[in-house]
């Protein structure tokens, strides 16, 4: 199951001295194990499972997919696409 790494906002930024609005995206990651296809929950469960003694699961067993999410919003009124 995804969890949401960053959810959708703007921030205010400064930017060759002008006050600009800076736009990110929703972005959900997939952290799963190739093996058995165990998904979990956070970074820090796939790290504790590579670090226990009681499993062989090495760094390279595990995948991390990361899904960027633009929302119509960020694009503006003026763009066309």
């Amino acid at each position: 199951m995804p969890f949401v790494e960053q959810e959708e906002s703007y921030e205010d930024q400064i930017l060759e001295g002008k006050k600009v609005k800076v736009y990110k995206p929703r972005v959900e990651v997939t952290i799963k194990h190739l093996k058995t296809g165990r998904e979990y929950l956070s970074d820090a469960e796939a790290k504790e499972d590579v670090d226990s003694p009681v499993t062989d699961t090495t760094q390279d067993d595990i995948s991390r997919n990361v899904n960027v999410i633009v929302g119509p919003s960020a694009f503006g009124n003026k763009t066309n696409i």
